[in-house]
């Protein structure tokens, strides 16, 4: 917001949150897309906020209200950028569908549709002053248009009444006098003028993804899909006639020198001189995003945020005679660059491992800060070795990395499969560890110290001891707690179980009809569960090998399960972006985690079972911890259906915010308790002193928590029978000066609704006529102290400016007279020197 206390923020759903900077906490919410926002902007009070989505609307909000105003349908594609314009009452917005389109916001309809464009209009700004607008489509042009309002250029001495308010003279009276001047005139040229002036080429070849302005308006910025940020700066009006009386001065020197006719007005500056390139910023990796401050001493701030999550800021001297950008920081070590494809806890739940493409990270859970990051190869698998003192990973090259983390050094690099290792398994015994590939082979490692060539002590390193040849790619490589059996998940879509000691086969796992992509073995070794492609987790008996249960868990692939420790409870993780646990013996469903917003590629689950991290394509890792209270899963289903009932239940045009019922009631509670509190004030003294209030009063409280946005609708459906009492208490109220602004607003609008029947019911034409007294004369208080506040603000205003122009002045006598006395002090020298 401008004044840099709200931070409102579109989700992929459709839905804006407005959070406030100060607490944090988020206070509105907007629901009124179908589908991903795409654009956001304040107007310059921060009173209105527009918003464009996915689904072609644009939709301007009451931030004050927290309500919706009026939706602008006209795009036929995505919408991309929304403008407020300062001085008018205008937007502009730009869309996929090729289109940038001005609405009139006084009328609520596009008057002008600029079709200039071969391809999706990505970005849009608009410089000198909001009189250019400049456009950014999928090409290397950036085009530039010349904005003319047509009220600067109408005839001074046309009379107020044939002008209408706002923007659009001749708007506001619906007659077929003024439609037929819309068919005669040409209503697009009613209100703004807008040429193509020229265009400005980039040096990128591909689309725009930001263009963009600093507050000032001097500086524009824009970048495409690559590494590159192209810096412009735009001269100001004087600079614009500065240069122009220079190159006029230019001009008739020459014209003299060749004794040629002076020119007259044939001087212009094309549009590469009034908008200058200053220079290119080349960042470490692809840009996404980016902001610009403009310091009064001609420093130029820029920060970027680029693809692989690392933040940049670069400083710009625009005084220099040749501007080069220096990075002055960046933020790189908070998460990882990728997604995480790994996760580990270690033996005292107290650190977390993840792995990425191009790190390894150990995390303290209770801190929740990272401890030590290690490079490494792309990670698909890992655990901690006994002790907690080294790591091992499995890479996607089919490598086995070896890290120390008190050194946070790579200690051994092993080549184990020709193929990815896709999973790896410690033993029971804690003596060694399998891993699978996609080699087509399960092998067997074991721990063994050997002689550092650099120390003396010996270090920890790894010894290949069996391999299991199979017929498939190995894709997920689990032990029985007693170390007897041995499963192996094949791309084959079954799960086979060998022996450990002989490595001879025991059972097959089938069913499956895509592969299995994670499994499990409980604490006592009796059940196997496998989560596969095809979304389903069976529950097999490891005994005989019989599937005791077939769930569908998600609705896309289970990427991994895990068992909680000494018990039949386990996490399923999913690509749907959820994560469930599940009750192995009874088969049911026992509660969802919902958090992520992309696909879940993995969890880990403490030793002790209290807590879960897991980590997803949304770039977050987070960490879930069990609690203390009781979970009733017939009130978890019951909420399931409720949430289910209320999505089915929505119409697609929903405009406003659907909230539960509640206000109206309790509205209507507390004027019930009011007038029981007439009849019986004693028995109900108990129940207005616990809530803290008396009953009238009481009304009151009840009425100013009711939400804004939420006002006119519980009003609405409150009965009539209700209504005579609350317009007592109004006039009670505002006879107090409480809340005059509120009940004004409230009285108005149940006036409005059940003027029929307020009209009709004599006894309450006393009780308007006492609320016709006090309301005016209330406002026409508030209207004092308003216009006194004013005034009052308005001479400090006055008083503030004066002094600093005195200041000012001040500053340049002390100048002068200092100047003054260094040039006398130097004749003196020269003087002296004669």
């Amino acid at each position: 917001s401008p004044d840099g206390l709200h931070l409102a923020v579109g989700y992929e759903d459709g839905s804006i949150r407005v959070f406030s900077l100060l607490s944090g906490e988020s206070n509105i919410t907007f629901n009124g897309h179908k589908a991903a926002v795409t654009a956001l902007q304040y107007d310059h009070l921060g009173g209105r906020l527009v918003s464009g989505s996915k689904d072609t609307d644009v939709i301007v909000w009451d931030v004050i209200n927290e309500s919706g105003l009026y939706r602008l349908r006209g795009h036929k594609d995505a919408v991309t950028q929304v403008i407020f314009l300062k001085e008018k009452n205008l937007l502009v917005t730009s869309g996929k569908d090729t289109l940038v389109k001005w609405w009139d916001l006084d009328t609520q309809h596009c008057f002008k549709t600029l079709v200039g464009h071969r391809t999706e209009v990505w970005g849009m700004a608009l410089i000198s002053e909001e009189k250019r607008l400049i456009t950014g489509s999928g090409d290397s042009e950036l085009r530039v248009w010349d904005i003319a309002y047509i009220q600067e250029v109408k005839d001074p001495d046309e009379p107020e009444s044939k002008k209408s308010k706002g923007s659009s003279p001749g708007l506001e009276e619906n007659t077929e006098e003024n439609e037929s001047l819309e068919l005669d005139e040409c209503p697009e040229e009613r209100l703004v003028k807008c040429s193509k002036v020229g265009s400005i080429m980039r040096e990128g070849r591909d689309r725009i993804v930001t263009l963009a302005t600093d507050r000032t308006g001097k500086i524009l910025a824009c970048h495409g899909t690559d590494v590159v940020l192209e810096v412009f700066s735009v001269l100001s009006e004087e600079e614009v006639q500065k240069k122009l009386e220079k190159k006029m001065k230019k001009a008739k020197k020459k014209a003299k020198q060749n004794s040629e006719e002076e020119p007259e007005g044939s001087v212009e500056l094309s549009l590469q001189e009034e908008i200058q390139r200053v220079t290119n910023i080349r960042a470490s990796s692809k840009i996404k995003s980016f902001d610009l401050i403009l310091s009064p001493k001609g420093e130029l701030k820029i920060v970027l945020l680029l693809q692989n999550n690392i933040i940049e800021s670069y400083n710009l001297n625009l005084l220099a005679q040749v501007p080069q950008a220096v990075r002055a920081s960046k933020i790189t070590i908070g998460g990882h660059r990728s997604d995480v494809r790994t996760l580990a806890f270690s033996s005292d739940n107290i650190a977390i491992l993840s792995a990425a493409a191009e790190s390894v990270k150990i995390w303290n859970r209770s801190t929740l800060q990272c401890i030590r990051t290690m490079d490494c190869e792309y990670a698909l698998c890992s655990l901690f070795v006994p002790g907690d003192r080294q790591v091992v990973v499995g890479t996607k090259t089919g490598k086995l990395q070896l890290y120390d983390l008190a050194s946070g050094s790579l200690m051994e690099t092993v080549n184990a499969h020709d193929g990815a290792v896709w999973s790896i398994a410690l033993s029971p015994d804690q003596r060694g560890f399998v891993t699978g590939g996609a080699d087509k082979c399960v092998k067997f490692w074991e721990f063994e110290l050997v002689k550092d060539e650099s120390s003396i002590q010996k270090r920890l390193s790894v010894k290949h001891v069996r391999v299991l040849q199979l017929d498939e790619d190995v894709l997920c490589v689990r032990y029985s707690p007693n170390q007897k059996l041995l499963a192996v998940s094949l791309l084959d879509c079954t799960v086979k179980v060998f022996y450990v000691d002989t490595l001879k086969f025991f059972l097959s796992l089938y069913g499956h009809k895509l592969p299995v992509l994670c499994m499990d073995i409980s604490c006592d070794g009796t059940l196997i569960v496998t989560g596969s492609a095809d979304r389903n987790v069976k529950i097999w008996g490891l005994d005989f090998g019989d599937c005791h249960r077939s769930l569908f868990a998600h609705d896309d692939s289970v990427m991994y399960l895990q068992f909680v420790a000494k018990s039949h409870l386990f996490f399923t993780a999913g690509k749907d972006g959820k994560i469930k646990q599940w009750d192995a013996d009874k088969f049911e469903h026992i509660q969802t985690l919902e958090g992520h917003h992309q696909e879940v590629w993995c969890l880990a689950l403490s030793p002790n079972g209290d807590y879960v991290v897991s980590a997803s394509h949304d770039k977050s890792l987070r960490l879930w911890e069990r609690t203390r209270e009781p979970l009733v899963l017939e009130e978890e289903r019951e909420m399931v259906r409720v949430v289910c009932f209320c999505q089915s239940q929505l119409p697609d045009s929903s405009f406003f915010r659907v909230e539960e019922p509640g206000p109206a009631e309790r509205i209507m509670e507390a004027i019930e308790l009011y007038r029981e509190e007439m009849a019986k004030l004693k028995e109900h003294e108990a129940i207005c002193k616990a809530a803290g209030k008396e009953p009238s009063a009481y009304v009151l409280e009840v009425f100013k928590k009711v939400k804004s946005s939420e006002l006119e609708e519980s009003l609405l459906v409150l009965p009539f029978s209700y209504v005579p009492d609350l317009l007592r208490l109004f006039n009670e109220y505002i006879h107090q000066g409480s809340e005059v602004e509120l009940l004004c607003r409230a009285l108005l609008f149940l006036l409005k609704i059940h003027f029929g029947q307020i009209t009709s019911n004599h006894m309450l034409v006393t009780v308007i006529e006492n609320l016709k007294k006090t309301t005016i004369s209330r406002v026409s208080e508030a209207r004092d102290v308003l216009g006194f506040n004013m005034a009052g603000l308005q001479f400090l205003k006055r008083e503030i400016e004066a002094k600093d122009e005195v200041t000012f002045f001040a500053d340049a006598t002390d100048r002068f007279e200092e100047k003054k006395k260094k040039r006398k002090k130097k004749e003196k020298m020269v003087l002296a020197v004669l």
